[in-house]
């Protein structure tokens, strides 16, 4: 068994996308000519978008991303080498900040950050052995 994918659910699969390539300069792999489902280059797997009408495969509904006042429980963990800069640039773009550049005792520099659709997306550096 493997990761083949993640998918969120997003009013505006294109807005996305695009908060993720300028934000984090992750970049765009496929947008589907009818807008409602692209993806991110991540490496071997993939981060993908689709819009709400799409989550039909299931009863009972689910939570909205873009309408919970808090973010959910699972976040997009992004590493890099400088999360101070990386961060400032998500600000810039339109996340909102959870919590600042902050070091860890393990080591680590964290920053926690909404995207303007509300996912929780972590800024961390990497773990050092």
């Amino acid at each position: 068994m493997k990761l083949g994918y993640t998918i969120i659910y997003v009013p505006d699969v294109s807005a996305t996308l695009l908060f993720f390539e300028q934000a984090f300069g992750l970049k765009r792999r496929f947008l589907h000519e009818s807008g409602t489902y692209g993806e991110l280059e991540i490496g071997a797997t993939t981060l993908s978008f689709a819009a709400h009408e799409l989550i039909v495969n299931f009863r009972g509904g689910y939570v909205r991303v873009d309408e919970s006042p808090q973010p959910l429980g699972i976040e997009i963990g992004l590493v890099t080498a400088d999360v101070e800069p990386a961060h400032a640039l998500a600000l810039g773009v339109g996340a909102r900040e959870l919590s600042p550049p902050t070091p860890k005792p393990w080591g680590q520099i964290v920053s926690y950050l909404r995207t303007p659709e509300g996912i929780l997306v972590e800024l961390c550096t990497p773990v050092s052995p």
